[in-house]
């Protein structure tokens, strides 16, 4: 074990596994999570055995510090992350939701590039300087020299190298365990950002672990990321399925098997993920989040293991490694079947069940068991997918203080419909009937109508998605919405998503919008403001 700054040990030959999902990655337009879903997350990410999570960014909102002081609570065997700029008030939000974590990790940050100090913070860099050294020494005195305090230098890619070079050194000195090098805006390439790196471990790698943060603006943050550890970073700040602002953030699942894959272009590193999980954390960050994994996506697409042409099937056949570089079991694929049919018991279920990368007992399993077999006695057959939105359906579940007691609707052609729905607000029931262009329309405006009165706003449609989970004329249909308050308006107001499943679409549609109403109803409650995302998005973050 060797020590790298106060609080910091890292095992010789390993990098660090910076999860930022959670942050960077929700920070993607319509990604938004609660805090059950992002703790929902925590949980696999420990069962992936990254090495930080990064939670949130307290200061931005009530419901994101209780995110993270939940997150740091209830989460064990892995460091928790909370992101503060260098701001009086953010630092100190920030050390309050982490106090509880077992390895806190604060993590500061301030641009230095001339074009942020400039058009956006207009300060000059002394000033930029000593703000980055006085947060840094209050959270080592704050958290003590067990706990890692990361300084990040935002647009590190952008700004002049030498007093990058300076800024770094003097946090070092203030007591930063880590320096984080994030490339912002995707501008670097990766023989320069290697060349950055090295310099930057020339300068203070031997008194900090020296990280890196990469945006994949031109495509190229896995590759970034891989040149600085070849350069000596030792922590590299990744998202599960590359998720996050713009183009997205370097990919986790690439990021990971690109070490273990290629050994000899990283000699003796390797991290400590457990990647037959990596799976099951992609498909639950794409079920929550509403964003869907593209087929040929690196690793976790749904063709990263498919062969279709006659010449891969014979080389696949013969042998796996002609045409694959990693098995699909090393990343929680399994080649081998299970049928689950209305016979089938829990043993059977949960062994599936382990196979596609759940482990489910208890109540959890019995749960979805009983959502299996009912599925079963409308179905031929359950397939592998059908179990996944089973299970995936459960993660995103929500308290319901809206309820639907029942619906009828009646259509015709032309496509003028007739929809009649009772739902409960409160304990108090309602039943109201309304006409729409279609089932689902008129299903809609009648929930509209009986939301409106009762709590002065009704949800508004800004996206829906309908796909079949399985072949076949008796597959259930998953249903997206994305929605906002009628009472919210412009860039920032918030949206949330909504889920809904069953063998009936209009069933499912009407599920999916009720999931969103609870959403919007439970933000409103908390007093979460909307207002904040169009707050965070004028102000880059690294």
């Amino acid at each position: 074990m060797t020590a790298v700054g106060p609080g910091v040990s890292i095992e010789p030959g390993s990098v660090r596994i910076f999860d930022t999902t959670l942050r960077d990655g929700e920070q993607a337009p319509g990604a938004g999570l609660t805090a059950a879903e992002k703790l929902e997350v925590a949980r696999q990410l420990v069962r992936l055995k990254v090495d930080v999570i990064e939670a949130g960014f307290p200061a931005a909102s009530p419901g994101d510090f209780e995110a993270v002081r939940r997150i740091a609570e209830e989460t064990r065997g892995v460091a928790v992350a909370a992101l503060a700029r260098c701001k009086d008030g953010d630092p100190q939000r920030a050390v309050e939701a982490i106090r509880g974590a077992e390895s806190p990790h604060l993590h500061v940050f301030i641009a230095t590039s001339d074009i942020h100090l400039k058009h956006k913070l207009r300060i000059g860099r002394d000033e930029a300087l000593r703000q980055a050294v006085r947060w840094v020494t209050y959270g080592r005195q704050e958290l003590g020299a067990g706990a890692e305090i990361e300084f990040s230098a935002e647009d590190a890619s952008r700004t002049d190298v030498e007093y990058l070079l300076d800024i770094y050194e003097a946090v070092v000195a203030a007591g930063a365990s880590t320096v984080n090098i994030p490339d912002t805006v995707g501008y670097a390439i990766p023989a320069e950002f290697g060349r950055l790196v090295e310099r930057v471990v020339a300068r203070v790698g031997r008194a900090a672990t020296v990280s890196v943060h990469c945006h994949n603006d031109l495509g190229l943050a896995t590759a970034n990321t891989l040149a600085a550890v070849q350069a000596g970073a030792r922590q590299v700040e990744v998202t599960i399925n590359g998720l996050g602002e713009r183009a997205g953030n370097a990919s986790l699942e690439e990021v990971v098997m690109a070490l273990r894959t290629r050994p000899t272009q990283f000699p003796e590193l390797g991290s400590r993920i457990q990647t037959e999980q990596i799976t099951a954390a992609s498909r639950l960050v794409s079920y929550l989040t509403g964003f869907t994994v593209q087929p040929n996506k690196a690793i976790v697409g749904g063709n990263a293991f498919a062969h279709e042409s006659g010449i891969h099937q014979d080389g696949v056949i013969k042998n796996p490694l002609t045409y694959e570089i990693m098995t699909p079991q090393s990343v929680g694929l399994s080649g081998s079947q299970l049928t689950i049919g209305k016979l089938s018991g829990r043993k059977g279920l949960q062994g599936k069940l382990h196979e596609l990368g759940y482990e489910l007992e208890g109540d959890a399993l019995d749960a979805v068991y009983r959502q299996a077999i009912a599925l079963a006695d409308l179905k031929k057959e359950v397939t592998d997918a059908d179990l996944l939105a089973i299970v995936e359906r459960r993660a995103g579940d929500v308290p319901a203080s809206i309820q639907l007691e029942g619906w009828s609707v009646t259509s015709s052609h032309g496509g003028k419909g007739t929809g009649t729905v009772s739902i409960s607000v409160g304990g108090e029931v309602h039943a109201t009937e309304a006409t729409g262009n279609g089932p689902v329309n008129a299903l809609y405006s009648a929930v509209d109508e009986v939301l409106q009165p009762t709590l002065g706003w009704h949800p508004v449609l800004t996206e829906y998605e309908i796909k079949a989970v399985s072949a076949g004329e008796d597959a259930q249909g998953q249903v997206l919405v994305r929605c906002r308050r009628s009472s919210d308006e412009g860039p920032g107001a918030l949206v949330v998503s909504g889920h809904g499943l069953s063998t009936n679409i209009i069933e499912a549609s009407l599920e999916a919008y009720l999931v969103a109403v609870n959403k919007l109803h439970g933000a409103e409650i908390n007093g979460i403001d909307p207002a904040f995302a169009s707050r965070r998005s004028a102000e880059e973050l690294p």
